[in-house]
């Protein structure tokens, strides 16, 4: 039998080569802060530089909320 996930001698390193699936009532935590799925960005039809740059901002917001991308300091 082979061990695919399993914690390294001392636990400071958890090593998965199968399936992490979290169930609805778990988490992920990162640094403490909470991950979560992004929310869809829709794909751009900018027409100009200021429409693209827009829609880039919205993406960043949206990866900011799911925790996958800190916001900037000061």
């Amino acid at each position: 039998m082979t061990i695919k996930n399993y914690a390294e001698q001392g636990g400071d390193k958890w090593v998965v080569s199968g399936t992490l699936e979290i169930k609805a009532e778990g988490e992920l935590i990162l640094g403490s802060v909470p991950l979560s799925r992004a929310v869809e960005q829709e794909k751009s039809d900018a027409a100009t530089i200021a429409e693209l740059k827009t829609n880039f901002n919205e993406l960043i917001a949206k990866l900011q909320a799911a925790g996958l991308m800190d916001k900037p300091h000061g």
